[in-house]
């Protein structure tokens, strides 16, 4: 009858996916979630699974049957391994549910899939997608139960947890026997329709009685005869948890309609079932019963929803809210008084105990309550306890209603006669309650209760329960649990408690494989590479950005979450660049053939990464957004940087005369006009011819008009790579070859020309060879020879090279390759020279000394590929003559610039994790034919070491004078005065100190050390203190020496904890430190920053020695906070102070206001705010000069020695203007010129298939 009254309402489910057939059971998720913040597990909806979820999650939230199947070992039940062996008699429905709840506890996902589950109730895939009743499935499920656990430990479980016992009775009214039947239940069924709850349903079945009487007689078998008699029907025996199912589905005869019934239906969340059952000698906590589950139905009586409301026992959710708390003022008494407000016990008892005899009319009684509490019984209590007379008629232990119902009065045991902290009878048994529950005392007081929907668990608050009396979305099977039975402590909150041990570990094992797949695909969809270029490492070269230094020291790779905004992308960035100073602006960069170029900044904080579109792998440029290296940065891609190749006629020299074309790379912005190629070549005019190069086979020159010059090189087609020719204005020949018509295409070239390079005399210098892409090479050569008349031994001992434009010999081609293999033009020049090519296993190498390598100034070898780095560094100093071994190698790039040091070692990979170093080869390093390296004076490290130079750094003073300190002060320029030893000493100090060390920074040099990257902070004091000059400067222990980076030959970055490997301070290779002495041992926090405080000598234009002062940031890098700590340090007024940082480098000190300064857009305000952002740009080691106010009104903060810096800054700045003038070196600025409704399905009954076990 109701196969389909229950079919899924899928408008009403979220979260849930549907299908069709094999797909909806076959398709599990890839990756399960993880549990939300309750620390609840869900279940997945296979499709019309709601009503099978809903009692499987209250079965699980039971933990007296959990623990009870739990019990049952694979002694009893069998093993799921051998369940298709048909000898094997395996319990697979116990077995399954066991591995469900298991997987509810511990597995560590949103949801657990019940497919196993069904697929053993026998279940096919339109059995998953249909909605049954849940009343229905609870009996069978049972039933299956029972079946499946015969035989077995666990044979009476259901029995003895759900099975209660009923006793109808038909009392003869003549003669008093009585006829007794008696009926099982497993749960009970109750009436809705015209019914005002569940304590009135009760009374209705087990406390009134049916009289037969008239027309209606009992036949007695005692009396043999008709006779009067009553029927009733108590509950004789209750079970540990009763099952109420509420009976809200009806079929309207008239209308010939099913529907729902929807009316208001009240339930207690406790309930005493005394008076509905037979009186015994029993206990009267024996009655006493909890709400704890609530099976819930939305929809119609066609169309629907199941989810549950569970109260969690054992507590093992996490019962927190997401909105805001309740507020913590709240009045507690009035609290209180509402609470005894909403108890109609305590008001009806104190009402009748201010009556006389305590008896009271039972209309007097409710008026009395009206004016005692403001609102009548109807409106306040009707809707959940039902009429005031039926609510008397309950609680029958404490009121006594008169035989005619007009009068009430309290039971003699229940008046509370002279004793103000008399408890009733029922407050005792309550107070017993409390003192033995654990949920009922301290912070477990309040019910943790949870609305579970299928994958969903949400935390719900008990008054939430309320709303399931009535309407669409009603209670439709209620949950009870004797108060009486506890849980023990051991189990509170111990999702572990009593599972079995081959269940743990393999929920262990499960939970650390999710773990692994979460990683791995949290890794390779949500995290990505990105190539931080920071600018101060950069440089404005050659129209592109270049690194100063290394690659390595440029760019840093950094793992982000591309689900995570850019504004949380510029923090992380703010505090891994902990030597940032001002702004950081954060731009998209692209490599370009000319260097790098930056395209647009990211500006949108809000924007995810992956809605601002960044790309694995993209390089970002970290900046000011101004300038780089005091030059201002154009960026866009209209402004994109081409790599173009210029030929013009040489300038110098014999190739002039004979018209010799040279090629070289030039690199204009995208937006400059055609016209800035004679600025680039430093001639007046001429004419340009253009080729944009769009494949090797067509070469189409266009001449540029005149009036076209003011066009841009991107208006003109032209892009990286592409040929500019520009020619002289009285030439009367054209540069391009003189074939009679322009050249189109390299297929009409067949030659190739061959010079004589073998310093053996011949009748022909040079000579032209037919040929085609597919000739060989070797025939080429062997025809050269014969044609240049040279001697036949050549073609052992000879090879062919290619000539670029500029006359350099470049790699010999090999014998054995085509020239299309070979990659040789056709029409291009090929040097015939003496000597082998390399074979395929060998590599042609140039090589030079020094970084400032000119063209043609090479040396040339052939090596194996196989040779280490280290070798061939020997053989290349043998050839060139270079004594001693502290030398190292280098590549040269395309901007014929060397490039970071090539390491001599590598890591080999023996067994997972060990390695072992190994010497590099030049394979393994990339190093290929026709590269060029750079033999550099200074000997690396070892793979894992650097090399530090060590400074010894005393403080100056803004007024030109040292800080006093305890050790000797030395400068390089200190002169004679003193014994010869100290003399040279001091001369120890400097020899070989790399670079120049401004006059004003007292940086005193004291040598390298070789440490390894894994040694701490500490070990790079200590070992700094081994060198010989801190002997003479009696440099104190470790911990009294401050360490800070240098930059700019100044102390930069601030090194602050002592146990930190010197690898996470990302020091790079080139880092150099130096140590300040201190009286005291410091411990700065992550908070704290050391600044140099002087303060000001009134009347004069100089300052005190420094002190060093620490301020603690916590609350802010806000003036105000700076000036309150200047204030207490000094013991004066906030308003008689003024501050102001020192900028040594300008020689200027800039005034630090004591308010903020607030402009109007939003987005600048905090960082107007904020003194580590612009114009302040404070950090460590900064100087704060003060002035006393009660002393010294002068607002002028400089000084003499200020002024002197400033003059000899300006003379330089002239110096350098005159000379700029001089050479005719100019900058060029570049100017810029988008339903209907468903069919019901046929109704199916509900079955599950369980096999024979007796």
């Amino acid at each position: 009858m109701f196969g389909d009254l229950f079919e899924e309402d899928y408008s009403s489910v979220s979260n849930n996916q549907y299908g069709k057939g094999k797909k909806l059971k076959t398709k599990a998720l890839a990756l399960p979630a993880p549990r939300e913040f309750t620390n609840l597990s869900g279940i997945r909806n296979q499709g019309g699974t709601c009503y099978l979820n809903s009692l499987l999650q209250t079965l699980h939230f039971t933990p007296e049957f959990r623990e009870a199947l739990f019990s049952l070992g694979p002694e009893e039940l069998g093993s799921l391994e051998d369940k298709d062996k048909p000898e094997a008699k395996v319990r697979v429905i116990p077995l399954q549910l066991q591995r469900l709840f298991a997987q509810l506890l511990l597995l560590d996902q949103e949801a657990a899939s019940t497919a196993d589950l069904t697929c053993s109730f026998g279940w096919t895939d339109d059995e998953e997608m249909r909605q049954h009743d849940v009343q229905e499935l609870n009996r069978i499920l049972f039933s299956a139960l029972e079946t499946s656990l015969v035989g077995t430990s666990g044979h009476d479980l259901i029995r003895r947890l759900y099975h209660g016992t009923i006793v109808n009775q038909i009392v003869c009214k003549e003669c008093g026997n009585t006829s007794e039947k008696q009926e099982d239940f497993l749960d009970l069924t109750v009436a809705v329709k015209n019914v005002l709850g569940l304590e009135d349903a009760l009374w209705n079945m087990y406390v009134e009685e049916e009289v037969f009487d008239c027309d209606n007689l009992y036949h007695c078998g005692t009396c043999d005869r008709l006779v009067q008699a009553t029927k009733s029907a108590k509950l004789r025996k209750l079970p540990p948890f009763l099952t109420v199912s509420l009976l809200r589905f009806n079929f309207d005869f008239v209308k010939c309609e099913r529907y729902k019934e929807t009316s208001c239906y009240t339930f207690p969340l406790r309930i005493n079932l005394k008076p509905f059952c037979e009186q015994s000698e029993l206990d009267d906590l024996e009655y006493i019963y909890d709400l704890f589950s609530v099976i819930i139905h939305k929809g119609g009586c066609y169309g629907g929803h199941y989810h549950v409301y569970i109260k969690d026992v054992d507590h093992l959710g996490n019962w927190q809210f997401k909105e805001e708390k309740r507020k913590q003022d709240m009045n507690l008494k009035a609290l209180q008084n509402e609470e005894d407000i909403d108890d109609p016990l305590m008001i009806l008892k104190a009402i009748l105990l201010q009556e006389e005899n305590n008896l009271i009319p039972v209309d007097l009684l409710g008026q009395k309550l009206l004016k005692k509490i403001g609102i009548s019984w109807n409106k306040k209590y009707r809707k959940l306890h039902g009429p005031l007379r039926k609510f008397l008629q309950l609680h029958s232990q404490i009121f006594l209603l008169s035989s005619d119902g007009s009068s009430v009065s309290l039971l003699k045991d229940q008046s509370l006669q002279a004793e103000p902290n008399f408890q009733s009878h029922e407050q005792q048994i309550f107070q017993t309650l409390a003192a033995e529950s654990p949920e009922l005392n301290g912070s477990t007081a309040c019910p943790h209760w949870f609305d579970i929907n299928d994958s969903e668990v949400q935390p719900i608050k008990e008054k939430d329960i309320e709303q399931q009396f009535q309407g669409k979305e009603s209670a439709y099977m209620l949950f009870y649990r004797k108060s009486q039975l506890q849980r023990p402590p051991e189990a509170l909150a111990n999702p572990r408690y009593r599972i079995p041990g081959h269940l743990l570990k393999e929920m262990d094992a499960a939970n650390i494989e999710l773990q692994m797949k979460r990683a791995e695909w949290d890794s390779a969809n949500n995290n990505f590479e990105l190539h931080l270029h920071l600018g101060p490492h950069y440089h404005f070269f050659n129209g592109a950005l270049h690194p100063v230094t290394s690659q390595t020291e440029s760019v840093w790779d950094l793992t982000f979450d591309k689900r995570k905004t850019l504004g949380d992308l510029r923090q992380s960035i703010f505090q891994l660049l902990e030597f940032w100073e001002g702004d950081m602006v954060l731009s998209v960069a692209k490599h370009v053939p000319a260097g790098l170029h930056i395209y647009h900044t990211l500006d949108e904080d809000a924007l995810t990464l992956r809605e601002a579109e960044l790309a694995d792998g993209e390089d970002i440029f970290v900046w000011n957004g101004v300038e780089v290296g005091g030059v201002k940065i154009q960026t866009g891609i209209d402004c994109e940087p081409l790599l173009l190749n210029v030929l013009h006629l040489e300038s110098s020299g014999q190739a002039q005369k004979s018209g010799q074309l040279v090629e070289s790379p030039h690199v204009f912005p995208a937006n400059a006009e055609v016209g800035t190629v004679f600025t680039a070549l430093a001639i007046p005019e001429g004419i340009i011819l253009i080729n944009s190069a769009e494949s090797a086979g067509e070469k189409n020159w266009t001449t540029i008009a005149q009036e076209d010059m003011k066009k841009t090189f991107r208006e003109q087609g032209l892009r990286n790579g592409s040929l500019v020719l520009v020619q002289p204005p009285d030439s009367e020949n054209s540069l391009l070859p003189k074939q009679g018509k322009w050249i189109t295409g390299m297929n009409e070239i067949s030659w190739l020309q061959v010079k004589n390079l073998c310093q053996i005399e011949s009748g022909e210098k040079d000579v032209k060879i037919s040929a085609t892409v597919n000739t060989v090479v070797f025939d080429i050569r062997i025809k050269a020879i014969k044609e240049l008349n040279l001697m036949k031994e050549l073609a052992e001992n000879s090879c062919l090279r290619p000539i670029d434009r500029n006359g350099k010999l470049l790699c010999p081609v090999p014998d054995s390759s085509t020239l299309k293999e070979a990659e040789v033009k056709m029409g291009s020049s090929l040097g015939l020279c003496l000597g082998k090519a390399p074979t395929s296993s060998q590599l042609f190498l140039f090589f030079a000394l020094g970084t400032d390598v000119q063209t043609g100034t090479e040396m040339e070898i052939i090596v194996e590929e196989t040779l280490s780095l280290r070798d061939c560094l020997k053989i290349m100093l043998e050839k060139s003559g270079l004594p001693g071994d502290a030398w190292h190698l280098r590549k040269m790039d395309w901007c014929y610039e060397a490039g970071e040091p090539l390491c001599e070692e590598v890591r080999l990979r023996l067994y997972t994790p060990l390695f072992k170093m190994t010497d590099a080869t030049l394979q393994e390093l990339m190093i290929c034919s026709g590269d060029t390296l750079v033999i550099v004076e200074g000997k690396l490290p070892r793979p894992g070491f650097l090399k530090v130079p060590i400074w010894w750094y005393q403080p100056w003073s803004p007024s030109g004078h040292r800080e006093s300190r305890d050790q000797p002060s030395r400068t390089p320029s200190q002169g004679g005065g003193g014994a010869a030893n100290a003399q040279d000493t001091q001369l120890c100090l400097f020899e070989g100190a790399p670079g120049h060390v401004p006059a004003e920074v007292s940086l005193l040099y004291l040598g390298d050390i070789e440490i390894s990257e894994d040694a701490a902070l500490a070990d790079l004091k200590s070992q700094a203190r081994a060198l010989p000059p801190c002997s003479e400067l009696a440099a104190p222990a470790p911990a009294l020496l401050r360490a800070w980076t240098v930059e700019s030959r100044r102390p930069g970055r601030l090194l602050r904890t002592d146990r930190l490997q010197l690898k996470e301070y990302k020091l790079g290779r080139r880092a150099e430190i130096c140590l300040e002495p201190l009286q005291k041992e410091e411990n700065l926090g992550p908070q704290d920053v050391l600044l140099r405080t002087q303060m000001r000598i009134p009347g004069e234009r100089a300052y005190a020695p420094a002190v060093d002062l620490v301020w603690d940031t916590a609350r802010g890098w806000t003036a105000g906070s700076l000036r309150q700590r200047v204030a207490d340090f000094y013991s004066l007024p906030v308003e008689k102070i003024e501050i102001a940082k020192y900028f040594p480098d300008r020689f200027e000190w800039l005034p630090i206001p004591s308010w903020n300064q607030q402009i109007n857009k939003r987005k600048k305000k905090k960082k107007q705010d904020s003194l580590q952002g612009a114009p302040h740009y404070m950090k460590d080691g900064d100087t704060v000069g003060i002035k006393n106010l009660l002393v010294d009104d002068d607002d002028d903060f400089s000084t003499v020695r200020d002024d002197a810096g400033k003059e000899k800054q300006k003379q330089l700045l002239r110096g350098k203007k005159s000379s700029r003038e001089a050479l005719g070196i100019q900058s060029s600025d570049v100017s810029s010129a988008g339903s209907p409704a468903r069919p019901r399905k046929s109704e199916a009954s509900l079955s599950i298939h369980v096999g024979s076990f007796r």
